[in-house]
């Protein structure tokens, strides 16, 4: 088979599978892991993939349209988010005034902030607030403004409330991070609101998922080392790992969780 066949059919699995690995391909086609792994560069550059780590993912369309309603309750928690979560809540220390973001992260993270020490939260999530209803060692403030079907709130009212505060820590998300483009999110609104924690922040965490490194969304926020430090996971693509780092950006990988850990 010739390497243009090869690539057509691995697009072709990876539009109707959402993915495949290295493994997979080596397995199918016989070919060493490098040339797996340059057959998904060449499809990368042709907008057919999203490189991870261990293979590729299907293409993400540039959206500029918010997430609708969510359950929270029933989300899955993905192994790498976890991981990423657990680091950044061991970054906060005693009185500390903390911005806890919302969407899935802001959820998670609830599951590993400290329960043994006083801090001050804001929220601009109302799902995240209502958990922190019964924390008694958190004092917890809530961004006002128009609250969307998501439950978060980022219009100019929530921004205008941020803007008088001043944050020890913020732990900021997004739906796209790359060397070039920044940190990118899917609406101008949220951006704004992200732009201004950041810059009312004493030390800044950007929580990124492998999944969502090399990916641009449809609005810029800022660039990636503006941030403290970027905390990905062990399926982050080392390429980009080293395109952020080389743009001055401080990269942590968080690592997998060992069975005896």
């Amino acid at each position: 088979m010739f390497m243009e066949e090869r690539q057509r059919e691995i697009a072709r699995c990876i539009e109707e599978q959402g993915k495949i690995t290295v493994a997979q391909i080596v397995a199918r086609y016989a070919v060493s892991d490098e040339s797996a792994r340059r057959d998904l560069r060449m499809l990368e550059q042709q907008g057919l993939c999203r490189r991870t780590h261990g293979g590729a993912l299907a293409p993400v369309q540039v959206s500029s349209h918010p997430a609708e309603n969510r359950d929270f309750a029933a989300m899955p928690v993905y192994e790498t988010y976890d991981r990423i979560a657990a680091y950044a809540a061991a970054q906060v220390r005693e009185n500390d005034t903390v911005y806890l973001c919302g969407g899935s992260f802001g959820h998670i993270l609830l599951r590993h902030l400290p329960k043994d020490i006083p801090f001050t939260v804001v929220v601009n999530q109302v799902d995240v607030a209502k958990e922190l209803r019964g924390w008694e060692n958190a004092a917890v403030y809530i961004a006002g403004g128009q609250m969307r079907k998501s439950g978060s709130v980022t219009d100019a009212m929530a921004a205008a409330f941020v803007s008088q505060m001043h944050f020890d820590l913020c732990f900021l998300t997004g739906a796209g991070l790359t060397a070039g483009f920044g940190l990118s999110n899917v609406t101008a609104e949220t951006a704004e609101f992200q732009r201004t924690v950041l810059k009312n922040s004493r030390r800044s965490l950007l929580l990124m998922p492998g999944s969502k490194v090399g990916r641009e969304a449809f609005m810029r926020v800022c660039t990636a080392q503006e941030f403290d430090a970027v905390i990905t996971d062990w399926e982050c693509a080392p390429e980009h790992i080293t395109a952020l780092r080389e743009s001055g950006a401080e990269v942590i990988t968080v690592e997998r969780q060992t069975a005896d850990a």
